[in-house]
């Protein structure tokens, strides 16, 4: 199928000032294959999408979210992580099943397309319902099993974790990939790290896992190894391979120089660390040392949404008043943190991210025609301090419209509502 988007402005994220007030841009199947000016092009198009007041971008990609989890939105609020989880997550997850995974990430994805997001990395359970959800919908994912040694048998996590990547790795179209997920320093001995360390090594998998979230976890760490999170798992051999980080808020001097010497790419969960009162990790640091940085949301629970809009603004005012500095953050790294960096640390970045001749066709459509977003002095400010999930109008993956004029186009919004209100019921009792 071939479409032309013309009269948009772009912002093609491939440098930071390389903005087209008016162009287009003309898809074959799942590729670009022109971004520029208006030109006539004396070809045929199996669809003219007209921009005229919008702005075309990459599609957003969050970095670190648990999509089944949108089945416990706004259960447990107000509360620290370690009794959030605790006492309100952990129980529920008990009762789990896959159905219901299936269920509450179809939600979620649906959040995501309808606000922009085109690819997002996912650590949980019954991930193979997650996959499926992910390849019906059409988005782009990076999945894991999250992976503990606290509990359960060892040897049936790592199989577990093995089976996953050699069923999904490269599926749905080379649309979904598999990463290995050991949860967090605080729930994983050394011991089996070293063995997840081991097995990422023999499938060439990355390795998706929390780290210095809080300082209850950093204090743990302290107290039974003498050593920080990020020391820990390094010296567990966790760091030797490609590490997607997720939160990375307690950071010392040193933790920041090991991220840069391993090149672990960093997770920025702005509005979940501020709920939670986590703490504001220090992303400007990072960015100036040369790490990558990412952006996510973490999941609809601890958020409690899944709007990268949102968290790009979230992640740069926080900067600013966490360093009282205006400068820090300016609005142009957060929609990078969002778009290059969040394709970088997913190993997408030779297909997604920026918009570029031969890259993927993953691309959003934003309704500037609002009186929120007038005037515009500056596009890109525009987006990040003052857009909203419900100023995007189409969302495109590998060519395929799947949000048309702000309506889903492969998913029964109905249906899903249905399934997650019976998943509801039995895990809540209602």
């Amino acid at each position: 199928m071939k479409i032309l988007i013309k009269n948009c402005s772009i912002i093609t994220m491939v440098r930071p000032d390389d903005v087209y007030s008016v162009g287009q841009i003309e898809i074959e199947e799942d590729s670009i294959t022109y971004v520029g000016t208006v030109r006539e092009t004396g070809q045929s198009f199996d669809r003219v999408i007209d921009g005229s007041g919008m702005t075309a971008l990459p599609g957003l990609i969050n970095g670190h979210t648990h999509t089944a989890m949108s089945l416990m939105r706004g259960y447990g609020d107000d509360i620290p992580l370690m009794k959030w989880l605790k006492e309100r997550i952990w129980p529920v997850e008990e009762g789990l099943t896959g159905k219901d995974v299936y269920w509450g990430a179809m939600l979620s994805i649906a959040e995501m397309l309808k606000s922009g997001t085109t690819a997002f990395a996912d650590m949980y359970f019954f991930m193979d319902e997650v996959a499926r959800a992910a390849s019906e919908a059409g988005i782009r994912a990076d999945l894991s099993i999250g992976m503990v040694s606290i509990t359960g048998d060892w040897q049936e996590r790592l199989d577990s974790g093995r089976r996953f990547f050699r069923d999904w790795n490269g599926g749905a179209g080379g649309r979904i990939n598999v990463s290995l997920g050991p949860h967090a320093p605080y729930t994983c001995a050394p011991e089996f790290l070293g063995k997840v360390s081991g097995l990422a090594g023999e499938l060439g998998a990355k390795i998706h896992i929390h780290l210095s979230e809080t300082l209850d976890e950093v204090r743990q760490i302290k107290e039974k190894y003498g050593k920080t999170p990020f020391e820990y798992a390094r010296d567990a051999g966790v760091l030797g391979h490609k590490v997607i980080g997720a939160h990375c808020v307690h950071l010392t001097d040193d933790d920041m120089q090991i991220m840069r010497e391993y090149g672990v790419n960093a997770v920025h969960n702005p509005e979940s660390n501020m709920k939670l009162a986590s703490g504001i990790a220090p992303v400007q640091t990072m960015l100036d040392m040369g790490i990558n940085v990412a952006l996510g949301t973490d999941s609809s629970c601890s958020n409690n949404n899944l709007d990268m809009i949102s968290e790009m603004r979230s992640a740069a005012l926080l900067q600013k008043v966490g360093l009282m500095d205006a400068e820090a953050l300016p609005a142009v790294k957060a929609l990078e943190m969002a778009t290059r960096n969040s394709a970088k640390a997913l190993g997408l970045d030779d297909r997604v991210g920026i918009l570029k001749e031969g890259m993927r066709a993953d691309i959003i459509l934003v309704d500037m025609n609002k009186p929120h977003l007038y005037p515009q002095h500056d596009l890109i400010s525009n987006l990040v301090y003052a857009a909203n999930s419900g100023d995007v109008a189409y969302t495109i993956i590998d060519g395929k419209v799947l949000v048309d004029k702000g309506c889903l186009t492969g998913i029964d919004e109905e249906r899903v509502f249905f399934e997650v209100d019976n998943s509801l019921k039995r895990l809540f009792n209602r």
